[in-house]
């Protein structure tokens, strides 16, 4: 109990500093609009009622909080989840891209990982080019995989998938070259002095030490996943999915249709980070690994 106390107040803390803050800043970057709308209506509002406007306005500068959670409850859980205006439908549609993205991603980087532990020839070569891989911005990257697909006929869900692919691969790449090489020297002698083949050495004592560091990287790689699926659907010109709700947003002006897609994302981001982060635990547990 009071560990959990101690997690939940700092956080609730940072989020009310937050809150606050938010509002601070929509009063003083709606306050302009407002102002040039009363002056054409000849109103003079007392500073209380200035304040009130500011924060309910119909396409602020900044939507207030309250403004974004209406509008987020209402097309979370007053819409049909078939509408191309729930947010449910809209994030299942990104979900769909992000997962296949992860799971792809996943397995190429376990796989590059594990022949950059055991061939020195692509430890030296091929992990400076993933690095370099992840210097060029993703808004450059995703409309020319977009366009290449395309040209031999794959469309949908796939180039999307390909773009979240990109950006979930290098931090599981990362995680499990440092967890294969996370047993100590004592360990790997002893290996082999029971004369243990490499194979052997590879599941019974690399693979083990490295679940840790795969999990963990994974918590980064699923989050990066669904950015790469919601930038995805910006240059398709998507008509369902998160990135197509903020686009949808810019498009008509409307600011706190595009904060709420964003809260969106973020609630299905925190929500895949804990299932990986449970799944670890599991795999942990079902080890022999005990908590800390």
């Amino acid at each position: 109990m009071d560990t959990f106390r101690d997690k939940l107040v700092p956080v609730t803390s940072i989020l009310a500093g937050v809150v606050v803050l938010w509002y601070v800043f929509a009063v003083i970057l709606n306050t302009p609009f407002q102002r040039d709308l009363d002056h054409r209506a000849g109103e003079t509002p007392g500073l209380s009622e200035f304040i009130g406007k500011t924060l309910s306005q119909p396409k602020p500068t900044l939507p207030a909080p309250h403004q974004v959670a209406v509008n987020f409850f209402e097309n979370t859980f007053l819409r049909s989840i078939t509408s191309n205006r729930s947010l449910v439908y809209n994030a299942w549609v990104t979900l769909s891209s992000t997962l296949l993205g992860f799971a792809f991603g996943t397995a190429l980087g376990i796989v590059i990982a594990v022949g950059i532990v055991h061939v020195a020839t692509l430890d030296r070569s091929l992990m400076p080019w993933i690095i370099a891989s992840q210097t060029i911005p993703i808004l450059a990257v995703a409309p020319m995989i977009i366009v290449v697909l395309a040209a031999i006929g794959i469309t949908g869900l796939i180039p999307k998938a390909m773009i979240s692919t990109y950006l979930s691969f290098f931090p599981v790449t990362v995680g499990m070259v440092k967890g294969l090489r996370s047993p100590e020297i004592m360990h790997l002698d002893l290996m082999h002095t029971y004369n243990a083949s490499r194979t052997q050495t590879f599941w019974k004592l690399r693979v083990p030490a490295s679940v840790p560091f795969l999990f963990t990287s994974m918590k980064v790689a699923v989050a990066a996943s669904l950015v790469g699926a919601i930038v995805g659907e910006l240059p398709t010109g998507a008509v369902a999915g998160i990135g197509a709700k903020l686009l949808a947003g810019a498009y008509y002006s409307q600011s706190i249709d595009i904060w709420s897609a964003l809260v969106a994302g973020s609630v299905v981001a925190a929500l895949l980070v804990m299932v990986v982060g449970i799944a670890g635990r599991i795999v942990d547990r079902a080890m022999g690994g005990r908590p800390a």
